[in-house]
């Protein structure tokens, strides 16, 4: 036998643990990068599945057995604060803006790549890098599903149970039970939602 397939035998244990190990192991050192960036206390049941990117204040206040897919952008300015409920599912990629508040229901589950941004740039004279923003909290209720690809926008309060479909552009409200869709989104029907 050559080097290289002695070689290979003797890693392959190492290898088949650290593959068994390797989830968990990211999991641990994910929560506890997120735990060391916040200003608030992370609870135990929250799982972080990857890193998340923290920009701004940090202010932010996470709920009890979240589910947090990696590829996470979470910035908080100004006033602006970032509050996520209790049960609440984060997908892939799905980036949160608050420069006035952004506020998640629990149960609340969020597709892959979504965007939930309360602030637009301002046009004037100095271009719009440097002139400065608008922003207007925007509330999510409980129980809503937001698309992969969706974009809810400054100002916008999505009632309890809504459903937004994938890549939609939330600008205006949306009512509680409410299915909406398209670009801007309107609504589509509405759903009975279980007695629970």
């Amino acid at each position: 036998m050559n080097t290289k397939t002695l070689l290979s035998r003797a890693l392959q244990p190492l290898a088949w643990l650290a593959h068994a190990l390797g989830p968990g192991l990211r999991r641990l050192w994910a929560h506890a990068h997120l735990a060391s960036g916040l200003k608030s206390p992370l609870h135990r049941s929250v799982v972080i599945d990857g890193p998340v990117e923290l920009h701004g204040t940090r202010r932010i206040t996470l709920g009890q057995r979240l589910y947090v897919y990696p590829g996470q952008y979470w910035e908080t300015q100004a006033g602006g604060a970032l509050q996520i409920g209790d049960g609440v599912v984060l997908s892939r990629g799905v980036h949160l803006v608050a420069f006035a508040g952004v506020q998640i229901g629990a149960g609340t589950m969020i597709g892959e790549y979504a965007s939930v941004r309360d602030a637009n740039h301002r046009r004037g004279a100095g271009g719009l890098r440097d002139s400065g923003h608008d922003a207007a909290a925007i509330t999510i209720g409980r129980g809503v599903w937001i698309g992969r690809g969706a974009a809810v926008l400054a100002g916008v309060r999505i009632g309890d149970g809504a459903v937004v479909a994938a890549n939609a552009v939330v600008t205006r409200d949306v009512a509680a039970g409410a299915v909406v869709g398209g670009v801007p989104a309107r609504p589509l029907h509405q759903h009975h939602q279980d007695a629970a």
